[in-house]
């Protein structure tokens, strides 16, 4: 059975969790408050702790006790910080987030579960035909921060672009109209250096939907401590760095087509024909990155809204309620034809 870590107030020992708002871990019980800093030591005291007591590989951490009630709690072999469903703390499986899975940056909670809250309600805004029960409280509650596992990526790209070119012009000569096409083969060489290209680490997420909640601010990111994640769930990665790497390869050989074809000026149209492009990393780096999400079963089908922990952008998928769509067209018919009725009433009775 594995070992876990979880954050207690060096004040009264209650359970004590990172607040976004503040910016500082605050005991909801006697409202001391600390920096990460400020517990930094008893990290590295707890840390020890499970060196001394502990031998087992992450992936016998299949199920734990929680240090605050004793209740066994069963995990997905990739979780990093779950919670107890019967005390609510935090436990954190530390060794599950060491070795070769300790994260070398965090960016910490900025938007409180009360924005991510907002945020999904405001999805019913101007969409009469969401379902009532998609934003109802049971699933409001549902909503949960999430660190998510990233590879990011310093890249290399350089080659060649042949891209294939016209010119057009038009002139006219009395009432005829002439048209002229020149063709034109097209050469960029060139190289280009792409900082922190970030790929999602785990099966678990959709990299579309991640990708969609980006950019976060990296300028944000600090040394990862395990203590900003009181609170909240954590994930460990299941795709290795280099199976990762070929997402980030296609979207900054994508990229650098895009500026080599833009830098193309002058020509009434263009198509690249062939490159030789090529990518290499240069430093990669692991880390953790905020995420709200909830997901939610409609008609037995699932629906996933997702914010971003940093910067408050949000992505969601919407179902329809057909039954709404339904009463909607029938009431909108009804009164297009009592309004019919009614202007055939006034242009044709009132001639009468």
């Amino acid at each position: 059975m594995g070992k876990v870590l979880d954050n207690k107030c060096p004040s009264c020992g209650a359970a004590i969790h990172f607040k976004p708002d503040l910016g500082k871990f605050k005991c909801d019980y006697c409202d001391s408050e600390y920096t990460a800093e400020q517990l930094k030591d008893m990290d590295k005291l707890k840390e020890e702790e499970v060196k001394e007591t502990s031998k087992d590989s992450y992936s016998s951490y299949v199920n734990y006790n929680c240090p605050d009630c004793g209740a066994e709690i069963i995990t997905d072999e990739n979780t990093a910080a779950t919670f107890c469903v019967y005390c609510g703390n935090t436990s954190i499986i530390k060794n599950r987030l060491s070795g070769e899975f300790a994260p070398k940056y965090i960016i910490p909670f900025k938007m409180d579960k009360e924005k991510a809250i907002n945020a999904f309600k405001s999805l019913r805004k101007g969409r009469p035909l969401v379902p009532s029960s998609f934003v109802s409280e049971k699933n409001i509650e549902k909503i949960t921060g999430v660190y998510i596992p990233f590879w990011l990526y310093n890249v290399d790209v350089s080659g060649t672009v042949n891209a294939k070119a016209t010119k057009v012009s038009s002139w006219s000569v009395g009432d005829t109209r002439y048209t002229k096409t020149d063709y034109y083969n097209v050469i960029r060489s060139g190289s280009m250096v792409y900082e922190r290209v970030p790929v999602d680490g785990s099966t678990r997420f959709n990299n579309d939907m991640m990708n969609s909640i980006e950019p976060f601010d990296y300028t944000k990111l600090i040394d990862y401590n395990h203590a900003y994640l009181s609170g909240f769930l954590a994930e460990k990665y299941d795709v290795s760095k280099d199976d990762a790497f070929n997402d980030a390869k296609t979207r900054t050989l994508n990229s650098t087509k895009d500026q080599m074809l833009s830098s193309m000026i002058g020509y009434s149209s263009k198509t690249i024909t062939s490159n030789d492009l090529s990518s290499s990393i240069s430093e990669t780096e692991y880390v953790l990155l905020p995420v709200w999400m909830v997901n939610v079963k409609y008609k037995d089908k699932f629906y996933l809204f997702a914010m971003n922990g940093e910067s408050g952008k949000f992505i969601g998928n919407i179902p329809l309620d057909k039954s709404k769509a339904l009463i909607i067209t029938f009431v909108s018919f009804v009164l297009s034809f009592l309004l019919c009725v009614l202007i055939s009433y006034i242009i044709f009775g009132m001639g009468a």
